[in-house]
């Protein structure tokens, strides 16, 4: 995590955001910013409109309402400028998996318009970084469920992108690759790449600088993972985030 996040400029920024499909309202007038080069966590159970969220801020799905800026381009006009200066990692697995892991990379090198003279350094880079030269050759389908995450990651990353979207990156994978993948997360915010994630996994959410939660399209809490404990449970010295995601997300349910 960065030293000191106080002093770095905002690279995400949105105000009285909302999605709205037909009577449903996904998210509801929410208001947050993210500092360049830290690790952001936007945390919530299912449904709560995380995904919704992600998917705005990338540019995949137009606002109902609101503002928003992404890597200096607004959410609502420049969406094609957003998808150029950002590395996306969906929660879903996405790429081909018919398809080798060279294969999916050149094919991503050309969705991302990296430059052809760039491609066997960006090539041998994502191999190295994801662990995976010794099966680049193998189907991407024959791949346990975490080395094929470390290929999607890779993938994201092909562009050097500002800012990384990941949505919940780790579920479905051990916790031995989950290590692996935070170790690497924290070496590439120290690049100066914004890292943005969600995630079910509260121990995962303490290797974030600050956190969001959100439930029922409204946020709930926000600021440092230690800071949002506090303030919750300020006479318990046992308390931790999933005290705080139990008590705030069970709240308002029946």
């Amino acid at each position: 995590m960065v030293s000191d996040i106080t002093s770095l400029p905002d690279i995400v920024v949105v105000r009285d955001l909302s999605k709205i499909f037909g009577r449903f309202t996904a998210v509801d007038r929410i208001s947050f910013s993210v500092r360049q080069g830290e690790i952001f966590g936007f945390l919530g159970p299912n449904g709560a409109g995380k995904s919704t969220t992600i998917r705005m801020l990338c540019g995949i799905i137009t606002p109902t309402s609101g503002q928003g800026d992404v890597a200096g381009f607004d959410i609502f006009t420049q969406p094609e400028d957003i998808k150029r200066s950002i590395g996306y990692m969906s929660q879903k697995f996405s790429l081909y998996e018919d398809m080798t892991p060279f294969e999916n990379i050149r094919f991503y090198m050309g969705i991302y318009s990296v430059p052809p003279e760039k491609w066997p350094e960006r090539t041998r880079w994502v191999l190295e970084t994801t662990r995976l030269e010794n099966v680049k050759n193998r189907l991407t389908r024959e791949l346990p469920p975490g080395w094929r995450q470390r290929l999607a990651l890779g993938c994201a990353l092909l562009h050097d992108p500002r800012i990384l979207f990941l949505d919940e990156p780790t579920s479905g994978v051990d916790p031995i690759t989950r290590r692996h993948f935070w170790a690497f997360i924290r070496h590439l915010t120290a690049t100066g790449v914004t890292v943005f994630v969600t995630t079910h996994y509260m121990d995962e959410a303490q290797h974030c600088d600050r956190v969001v939660m959100i439930n029922e399209g409204r946020i709930v809490a926000s600021g440092s993972p230690g800071q949002i404990v506090q303030d919750m449970f300020p006479n318990r010295t046992d308390a931790d985030l999933n005290d705080v995601f139990i008590h705030l997300m069970a709240r308002n349910r029946p």
